[in-house]
């Protein structure tokens, strides 16, 4: 297991995007092996591979790593986006927390039963606009920096950045109030290696359509 990591999990975002993000902002190549079946998953868990006896999992360094945050932490720290003290990763662990808990109800929409779709939208919507926004809004406006700690680029600006394009793809205008957001959004994806992870025929992948739901639940139920 060496050269580039290699990822395994689904042909899709899932928790596994949140680590390509991480890893095409620092610029590493990456190589997919993507779970098409049921039998996929069980090859993997029969032959030691996941420790949990699941995916994500990343081979990097010698290691068949899982769970998510312990994989994008490794992926931070190695390759200097994770602050330069122990300050700085607290509060790109905070950041980065509220991220993930807007990022899981996005990520989830897609697998909402018919009934329940709209009352999960206007939950997005809320806390996005209600409890998350403002505060990374609040965070830019009084530190006037370009990122969001240390003025420097770190897990926190890519994760937050990812999240803020998923919440446009769930509702277009949703950045309507957030002035310092839209510029933040501008400026990360501005970075030459965010910028090409941005551009069509890059690994980052589309949103799931509800086509793709049946074959996904397949996999893992």
């Amino acid at each position: 297991m060496s050269g580039k990591p290699k990822l395994h999990y689904f042909n899709g975002r899932g928790r596994m995007e949140s680590i390509r993000w991480l890893l095409a902002a620092a610029g590493v190549e990456f190589e997919e092996c993507f779970l098409e079946t049921k039998d996929d998953l069980k090859k993997l868990q029969k032959d030691g591979s996941l420790l949990f006896q699941q995916v994500p999992m990343v081979e990097i360094d010698g290691m068949k790593m899982v769970q998510t945050r312990a994989i994008s932490n490794y992926i931070a720290t190695k390759y200097n986006l994770y602050g330069k003290d122990l300050k700085e990763r607290a509060l790109i662990d905070m950041y980065v927390e509220g991220v993930i808990d807007l990022n899981e109800l996005l990520i989830t929409y897609a697998f909402q039963p018919a009934d329940k779709k709209e009352q999960h939208f206007a939950t997005i919507v809320d806390k996005a606009t209600n409890r998350y926004f403002p505060v990374y809004e609040k965070v830019l406006k009084e530190h006037g920096q370009d990122f969001l700690v240390g003025n420097r680029f770190s897990r926190a600006d890519v994760q937050l950045l990812e999240t803020l394009l998923m919440a446009e793809e769930c509702k277009p205008d949703i950045l309507a109030k957030f002035p310092l957001l839209q510029s933040f959004k501008a400026r990360i994806s501005n970075i030459p290696t965010i910028k090409k992870f941005l551009q069509p025929g890059s690994q980052r992948k589309p949103p799931i359509q509800e086509k793709d739901v049946p074959k996904v639940m397949k996999i893992f139920y």
